[in-house]
């Protein structure tokens, strides 16, 4: 049981103030995309670090190679002496990209493919960085917008066309009329991920008959057109003139309210779109990017990958297991995530000691608000706002909150 410091990614598409709130630090102007926690060897966590996220500490990676009895015997038994999954704070100010990510074939298939084509591991097109597949789940602490998945191609171009006659969008979409979904959004998808000439016109076109949409009033949430109108104009304003904005509008659309999560299953093209949760993903750096980016993309191999099977995608809450302890139940053997919201004293009473599960597994405890005790073998260990803990395999963990908090329990899924 020992304090655990991460690491912060300053990509261009994050929020300037959402994390640094978290953590309890002033926000400088920055984008500060993602808190990473975890033993990623390009960005692992510091064990017994200072709380200034500048000063030197134990690097988790390394001490697990070492320690590996501490990540738990289930779990080296599936994965070998490696931390299976990686937690982040996440919060996007504008959208990402259009992306998915390998199965573990496929991923185990493009690793070895890159490593005989001869392409480092640090350049800029490759796509394959390890062997190892990524699902990952988010969820909500604020409302949170994202694409996820594919809607059927007939409500999809019900909701285009509600915005009005458009020629061009309708040539461009003629294909989703295909009796078998998947070939219809493939080819349509292609298309738009391709950007030709043609598509560009269909959007910008679209894009006219959004704003006027707009105009009059009609881009609620819960408006077909307003929706798609929205949607539309929002990734305009960060990817402008885009063509792959074409493809995303085919996506599912989905509003988390805090607590509530989604997940991504491998292959699922999806994009977050505004908003601050916690991710969870198996311990990999694997993306595959096809638009609203200006990183490398490749049509071919997303394509190749990708889930074009239209499915709805609903939010899920989790599941309460316990006095102050729900669980996010997903099928991932790589990591398991449960909500720690334990109450604080109440009248002269102190808080009740709640017992955290998973005691065979290495876990990483997360607190976003209020304060934790954890106790282990007489020890105990204060977690606060922004703060995190590494808990070794074999160790039980008692926590009591000194006010109502929120944190996050992770570990592999096995």
């Amino acid at each position: 049981m020992r304090p655990l410091t991460g690491r912060v990614q300053h990509y261009a598409w994050g929020s300037t103030d959402a994390i640094p709130q978290i953590l309890g630090i002033p926000a400088d102007g920055t984008p500060w995309a993602e808190y990473w926690l975890g033993a990623h060897a390009s960005a692992p966590s510091i064990l017994d670090a200072p709380s200034d996220l500048a000063g030197s500490g134990t690097v988790l990676d390394e001490y697990l190679a070492g320690h590996s009895q501490e990540i738990g015997e289930a779990s080296c038994r599936a994965f070998g002496p490696r931390l299976p999954y990686l937690v982040k704070i996440l919060s996007a100010g504008h959208s990402l990209s259009l992306q998915a990510h390998p199965s573990r074939a496929q991923a185990k298939a493009g690793f070895a493919a890159e490593n005989a084509a001869g392409i480092p591991l640090d350049d800029a097109g490759r796509l394959f960085r390890d062997d190892w597949p990524k699902p990952e789940m988010i969820v909500a602490l604020t409302d949170f917008d994202a694409l996820a998945g594919f809607r059927d191609p007939a409500i999809s171009l019900e909701m285009i066309s509600a915005l009005g006659p458009m020629p061009k969008v309708e040539a461009v979409l003629e294909p989703l009329h295909d009796a078998d979904p998947r070939i219809g959004l493939a080819t349509v998808i292609r298309s738009c991920l391709t950007g030709s000439d043609r598509v560009r016109q269909a959007l910008a076109e679209l894009l006219d008959a959004a704003r006027a949409v707009v105009v009059r009033g009609g881009a609620d949430r819960s408006d077909p057109a307003g929706e798609i109108a929205r949607t539309a104009i929002e990734l305009d304003a960060d990817h402008p003139a885009d063509p792959s904005i074409l493809a995303a509008l085919l996506m599912n659309r989905v509003l988390l309210h805090p607590g509530q999560q989604i997940n991504q299953p491998a292959g699922t093209i999806h994009a977050y779109l505004r908003g601050t949760g916690i991710e969870i993903m198996a311990n990999s750096d694997n993306v595959l990017r096809g638009g609203l980016t200006i990183k490398h993309i490749d049509i071919d191999q997303l394509l190749a990958i990708a889930d074009l099977q239209p499915r709805e995608v609903v939010p899920a809450d989790p599941e309460p297991i316990g006095e102050g302890i729900a669980v996010y139940r997903t099928r991932y053997p790589e990591f398991r995530l449960w909500r720690l919201s334990p109450a604080g004293p109440s009248g002269e009473l102190g808080a009740p000691r709640v017992e955290l599960p998973a005691t065979g597994l290495g876990r990483i405890m997360l607190v976003t608000s209020g304060t934790l005790i954890c106790r282990c073998d007489h020890r105990e260990l204060e977690v606060g706002p922004g703060q995190a803990a590494w808990l070794a395999a074999g160790q039980t963990v008692q926590v009591r909150a000194t006010e109502p908090a929120l944190g996050f329990l992770a570990a592999p899924g096995v």
